[in-house]
């Protein structure tokens, strides 16, 4: 199996500015499989460095929500070992957006009700992380289903 990993460059920049936050786009099509999760993981870290004027708390946030989605659709999604998830990041000048992109069940984490903390659970709390780290979360369900996520530079938990 061949898995491709693309860099496509939006805006010209002038010279000597970094093409990183005008309108870079990466794609990266993986198997829908949990051994591919580190390697999604640290391409998604490597892209928040991208990021002009953001630092490791942004970088943490982001991944810890992505991470939380990969999982929900790889573990949840129900699809065959052959399904393929693509991931797609954005890089803004103040913010990195990503999108998830499989074909399994649908599932918006956006209708999921915010899990009792004080209980200590130990699952389900996914959705809740996704939506306290991000500063926007859409989500379209459809072939394929796609998952929505922008962190915002120096927009970070309180």
């Amino acid at each position: 199996m061949l898995y491709r990993f693309r860099f496509l460059s939006g805006s010209p920049t002038r010279r000597g500015q970094s093409t990183a936050g005008r309108g870079a786009v990466i794609r990266a099509i993986l198997p829908s499989r949990l051994e591919y999760r580190d390697l999604a993981i640290r391409l998604v870290a490597s892209a928040c460095k991208l990021v002009p004027t953001s630092g490791d708390e942004f970088g943490n946030e982001v991944v810890s929500a992505f991470s939380e989605a990969l999982n929900n659709v790889v573990i949840h999604g129900g699809g065959s070992p052959e399904d393929e998830v693509e991931i797609e990041i954005d890089l803004g000048d103040d913010r990195l957006t990503l999108r998830l992109k499989d074909y399994g069940m649908s599932f918006d984490p956006r209708t999921v009700a915010p899990p009792d903390l004080d209980a200590l659970p130990e699952s389900g709390m996914g959705a809740f992380i996704i939506m306290s780290f991000m500063d926007q979360v859409s989500y379209e369900a459809g072939t394929p289903n796609t998952l929505s996520m922008t962190k915002v530079v120096g927009r970070s938990l309180q």
